[in-house]
């Protein structure tokens, strides 16, 4: 799974390098942050949306457009997809720490 997003990285990264006419990605890093910002919240409350709704093929696609816009944002920002990788592959070791999440975030 990590290639398609690695692959996914690659191909946003070269779009903000190299500028294409008609690129959708090419139009969010000319919008900038804030444009970003907006798209990646709007596809987030999309993706809650669907869940809700128990609709799993609405709710595949608009997880599939979070993650191309979250990705957007991390080659915005100049965050490597390595380091979300690595993040994600200490997280997956971790067990037992429902309490300690609890104490964290005392509203969820």
């Amino acid at each position: 799974m990590s290639g398609e997003l690695e692959i996914l990285y690659e191909t946003i990264k070269k779009r903000k390098e190299e500028k294409q006419e008609g690129s959708y990605t090419c139009y969010l890093f000319e919008q900038g942050l804030d444009k970003i910002l907006k798209k990646c919240g709007e596809e987030c409350s999309e993706t809650i949306i669907a869940a809700k709704n128990n609709d799993n093929k609405e709710t595949v696609f608009e997880i599939s457009d979070l993650i191309y816009h979250l990705t957007v944002l991390m080659v915005n920002q100049g965050i490597d997809i390595k380091d979300v990788m690595k993040e994600l592959e200490k997280r997956s070791g971790k067990t037992g720490n429902l309490k300690k999440f609890h104490k964290v975030d005392k509203n969820t």
